[in-house]
């Protein structure tokens, strides 16, 4: 089972329907025991770090997503669902993350362009995770964010993305997959990563 955590944020229904349009069911949940009882995890989210980080501490769902990670069960982060993976974020002062992947959660600097970052830009692969299995290099997706994730270490990096500096749009350790791009709101080759996730779990 995949399940989709559901702690009051994001775009839940329109991930779920991006999953059900490729032929895999994954059920929008707020109970830790179903985090607990899936075979993957798919964490979205479109708002504040702070926010984000209260509501799942609120809904007692910080440990069991935790657990899930250090399991080893395949997770997929969504935008919110990547940064939260880091040590800590400078949105709206420090907050701590999950400390899963160290490094911080940072602003775009005062470069001329708006901010936030939204719509359409392409993504340059550093290694190709196994979601994006048949993509091709530089291939557009879809953003809406004002913050960016700067992993300490590059090995974690899997793919970047240009808008006024280099930023890292997409990471790949063991079991995580996250990328700061919306799978679900990218059309063809959105729901093409989110088929490969389901491969992704299928093999695990």
């Amino acid at each position: 089972m995949i399940v989709i955590v559901d702690y009051g944020m994001g775009n839940l229904r329109s991930v779920e329907k991006a999953f059900l349009k490729v032929g895999i069911d994954a059920t929008v949940t707020s109970s830790p025991l179903d985090i607990e009882d899936a075979s993957a995890v798919v964490l979205p989210g479109v708002g504040a770090f702070r926010d984000c980080m209260r509501n799942l501490d609120n809904l007692n769902l910080l440990a069991p997503v935790l657990r899930s990670i250090e399991k080893g069960k395949p997770y997929l982060g969504i935008c919110l669902g990547l940064q939260i993976l880091f040590t800590e974020s400078m949105e709206f002062g420090l907050c701590r993350g999950l400390g899963v992947i160290k490094g911080k959660v940072v602003r775009f600097p005062q470069m001329g362009l708006k901010i936030p970052h939204m719509g359409w830009n392409t993504v340059k692969l550093r290694r190709i995770p196994p979601v994006f299995d048949g993509i091709a290099d530089e291939s557009y997706f879809y953003f809406v964010h004002s913050y960016y994730v700067a992993p300490d270490k590059d090995e974690v990096i899997a793919g970047t993305t240009m808008y006024g500096i280099e930023f890292t749009s997409m990471i790949w350790k063991d079991n995580i997959i996250a990328t700061q791009f919306h799978p679900e709101k990218s059309q063809q080759l959105g729901l093409s990563v989110l088929k490969g996730f389901g491969e992704f779990v299928r093999r695990a």
